[in-house]
């Protein structure tokens, strides 16, 4: 089947994959090209419209990221957003100026005059900005279509040569009405239909993992979590039992664990080797206290271990990791995106591997993963685990990582989500678990004074990992909680909560 396409030209920003994301829940193809793609490349996918997404550079400098200019002769629509409006203008003639006072931050936007592709927004709307420059004279053609409070120009357009800006980001839930404008650029002004279907995509994923693995052996790395569990049963699908799965206990994982994801993969059917590696890890995690270099030391032991069972298996050729789109988008993988923080199977992988990489789910988010692995018949209990990071706790546990530290932390973290399943929470909540802080502060229980170990309770909503709110949990649940931790885990006599959304601060703290 061929799908409409909307190309989404990426620019660095955070938000990129969030575009495509909110396309999709229209039912709308998308294709994300980097922005060095030709235009003969995007011309190539017959698209019915592109977008050119934000960015951290400036466009006043010397080596700023351009888009060919090709693209504005397609005789497509075309939107930028944030930086690809700023960028928009200034190949149309425009000026983009630098140097005025930037705006972060959701901020109140008003419409001025009459607007194509605000057309039903209430003339008095906020939405998220992240800018330092501003359009300071707009192209031949073009109108404002919204300004902010203080005079600065938030959104414009050209409709007769279909050229549409916005200075904000629609594609975020902090943004009033952006569902609403990006359905006028896709179906209004692009006149999409949404003929795109996540079943669609798993046919055809399929068919292409058969094409390309043939008939080479798949070593998967099974963590127990929904990623790769999806990749697994999907490509179970693909080459059947030239798919052999290797469960690595590295030590950092929550209370119990291993035995649980043993029994689940066994239920699945799941060809499954379980290697007890945590010693191994510990050792070499010993003494090392800046997160960057966790993440490096955990994905570079995990491709070993890999390597070790992979020469074992006659025709492994493969390595199938579970990784999803923010995995990459925080590791910056692009010039322009700037890394937040490396993760263990994208930021540790080494530069020459033995195995190849498939990753199936690279282009998508979390909650299109779980709906795959609806349509693919997974169990409930496994789609709807709660995220957890493929370091483990050792993200979790600040500062020095020990085996005392960990099961410290392990047990905090069990009655946390004992308290939370209790309360009939757990289940609506995206993410929610302990950090074990690297300080001590005094207490006393009964007469004696004590000097242990602090624990941080944090629980999130999200929607795509991208953006996320604290968790307003009912105070008797957090009491209960305190009191329990403090009482039965022998290290602690401290316990505090982290009400911080995302942005400012990403979900895990390391």
């Amino acid at each position: 089947m061929t799908n409409e396409n909307i190309i989404i030209i990426n620019c660095g920003s955070q938000f990129t994959q969030l575009i495509a994301r909110r396309l999709r829940e229209m039912k709308i193809h998308s294709v994300i090209l980097n922005w060095d793609a030709t235009c003969e490349k995007i011309a190539s996918y017959s698209p019915k419209g592109v977008i050119i997404s934000g960015g951290p550079d400036s466009v006043n400098d010397s080596d700023s990221i351009t888009v060919d200019s090709g693209i504005l002769g397609l005789g497509c629509p075309v939107l930028g957003i944030c930086y690809g409006m700023q960028l928009l203008a200034k190949l149309t003639g425009g000026v983009v100026s630098s140097g005025g006072r930037p705006e972060y931050g959701v901020v109140t936007l008003k419409a001025q005059g009459t607007s194509r592709l605000l057309r039903g927004i209430p003339e008095s709307f906020r939405a998220l900005m992240s800018h330092g420059d501003n359009v300071s004279v707009l192209p031949d053609g073009f109108i404002a279509t919204s300004a902010t409070e203080g005079g600065v120009i938030s959104s414009i357009e050209n409709p007769a040569r279909k050229y549409y800006g916005l200075q904000f980001h629609p594609e975020v839930v902090h943004t009033e009405h952006g569902t609403e404008i990006l359905k006028e650029f896709a179906f209004g002004i692009c006149g999409c239909s949404g003929d795109w279907d996540l079943a669609d995509w798993v046919d055809g994923t399929i068919k292409a993992i058969r094409e390309s693995v043939g008939s080479d052996k798949v070593v998967c790395g099974l963590s127990g979590g929904v990623d790769s569990s999806v990749s697994a049963v999907l490509v179970n699908r693909a080459v059947g039992e030239n798919l052999q799965c290797v469960f690595v206990n590295h030590g950092l994982m929550r209370k119990d664990e291993p035995e649980q994801v043993m029994s689940q993969y066994r239920a699945l059917g799941l060809n499954v080797k379980y290697v007890d590696a945590s010693e191994k890890f510990l050792s070499e995690l010993a003494g090392v206290t800046d997160p960057e270099q966790k993440r490096k030391i955990i994905g570079r032991l995990f491709i070993e271990v890999f390597d070790g069972e992979a020469a074992k298996i006659d025709g492994a050729k493969w390595l199938l990791q579970g990784t999803i789109y923010p995995d990459v988008i925080e590791s910056g993988n692009k010039k322009g995106a700037a890394v937040i923080k490396s993760h263990h199977n994208v930021g540790g992988l080494p530069e020459h591997m033995k195995l190849k990489l498939l990753e199936p789910l690279r282009d998508l988010f979390k909650d299109e993963v779980r709906e795959l692995g609806r349509i693919i018949g997974m169990p409930e209990a496994i789609i709807s685990r709660q995220p957890f990071p493929g370091p483990g706790l050792a993200v979790r546990c600040l500062g020095a990582i020990t085996k005392q530290r960990l099961d410290t932390l392990r047990e905090a973290d069990a009655i946390f989500r004992e308290e939370l399943k209790s309360a009939g929470l757990y289940a609506g909540i995206w993410q929610s678990f302990c950090v074990l802080l690297p300080v001590k502060s005094v207490g006393v229980m009964g007469d004696s004074r004590t000097y242990r170990e602090v624990v941080a309770l944090r629980a999130i909503h999200s929607q795509d990992a991208m953006t996320a709110e604290w968790v307003r949990i009912d105070y008797d649940v957090l009491d209960r909680t305190a009191k329990r931790i403090c009482n039965e885990v022998k290290e602690i006599n401290r316990v505090v909560l982290d009400i911080t959304s995302k942005p400012p601060a990403t979900i895990e703290w390391e």
